[in-house]
């Protein structure tokens, strides 16, 4: 099949073009502040009528600040991309049971969401939505490799337990905005791909949004784009803003006695 030479012209003008079209970019950004995070299912199981959770005498050879007990941010600390439309639903979305614990214990989703929940464990699960909200998820047994299709009914925040397993405690909240979410590593890295447009990025975390909001413009070129600042996820620490002053006077201190230092001697007086 021979071209003419106006079609050959465009074609060649495609082949061009299409290479440098963009259809997305990857933002890299860092959240910090997440110091005062954590599941209060961990504060419930320290209770003595609990009975489930023990604390181990400290070990020397563990730093401090390793003892502390800390969220799983990788799990637990949803970074939701907000539009300023409603945003559509994912066309597939599963939650793990497993270990006692859900795969997002904090999930942040569009109206209209479907979502699966499979038991990956060897045991049952009985997960249920607390409360009396309408259209929640009932009680009901899973059976190992079972799973449950449940689509929340509308913008909220629903709270899950299970029967059988008290160590499970997780939410799901419905945003109209939610567009795109994220779980960021352990040191609080996360990166994630938008089209080119306006956004909000905000941290939810036991099913509420904690810190602040982070404006995002999102352009075409270049591929990757690094944020400028941090997503805070809680306020800055005050031990810092002592430091801060601690710093301070002792740097006072240094500059008096430089000063000190540069003034001649106070002559004596005369006579005796």
């Amino acid at each position: 099949m021979k071209l003419t030479r106006k079609a050959t012209i465009v074609v060649g003008a495609l082949c061009l073009v299409a290479p440098t079209v963009v259809l997305g970019a990857t933002v890299k950004g860092k959240v910090v502040n997440t110091h005062d995070l954590l599941n209060p299912v961990w504060t419930e199981a320290k209770s003595p009528q609990s009975h489930r959770y023990t604390f181990r005498e400290p070990s020397s050879s563990v730093p401090t600040d390793s003892r502390i007990l800390r969220g799983h941010f990788s799990k637990e600390l949803c970074l939701v991309a907000l539009t300023e439309i409603p945003a559509k639903p994912r066309p597939k979305l599963t939650v793990v049971v497993e270990g006692g614990r859900t795969s997002y214990v904090t999930l942040v989703v569009a109206v209209g969401q479907e979502i699966t929940f499979e038991n990956h464990d060897l045991t049952d699960h009985a997960i249920y939505t607390v409360g009396d909200q309408p259209g929640g998820l009932s009680k009901g047994v899973m059976k190992p490799n079972a799973s449950r299709i449940w689509t929340p009914p509308g913008p909220g925040k629903y709270e899950f337990r299970d029967e059988l397993s008290p160590s499970l405690r997780s939410w799901i909240v419905v945003e109209p905005r939610a567009h795109k979410v994220k779980f960021p590593i352990r040191n609080g890295d996360f990166d994630m791909a938008l089209d080119p447009g306006t956004y909000t990025l905000r941290a939810y975390y036991n099913g509420e949004p904690v810190g602040e909001e982070l404006p995002l413009e999102v352009k075409p070129l270049p591929a990757e784009q690094p944020l400028k600042d941090p997503l805070k996820a809680g306020p800055d620490k005050k031990n810092d803003k002592k430091d801060d002053k601690k710093d301070d006077k002792k740097d006072d201190k240094k500059d008096d006695k430089k000063d000190d230092k540069k003034q001649p001697p106070t002559p004596g007086k005369p006579g005796g």
